[in-house]
């Protein structure tokens, strides 16, 4: 099984610059605030959680127009923030406003 896909929306905390990776790429971090009520096992439970995100390419572009504070729906994937870090981050492929 290779499922790998995640649905998010809450408010931008922080959002960085828009830069470019060595090979023009563009690539935008930012940080995405979360807060809901889920059910679990039949309960009602609070739910609030911060995620670490990137979009990169033609997203990153769309996404480094809004600011922080603003609401926002994402999807995309997870993987780790870098090859010799166990952190997990949210690759953003599509964004709603």
């Amino acid at each position: 099984m290779e499922s790998n896909s995640v649905a998010l929306s809450g408010s931008l905390v922080a959002i960085e610059p828009l830069r470019r990776t060595p090979a023009g790429v563009p690539l935008l971090n930012f940080k995405l605030s979360h807060k809901s009520q889920q059910v679990e096992a039949g309960y009602k439970r609070q739910v609030e959680c911060e995620m670490n995100a990137v979009a990169v390419g033609d997203a990153a572009v769309e996404m480094s127009r809004l600011q922080a504070g603003q609401a926002v729906s994402v999807s995309g994937f997870l993987n780790r923030k870098n090859r010799m870090s166990a952190q997990l981050i949210l690759h953003v492929t599509r964004h709603n406003c």
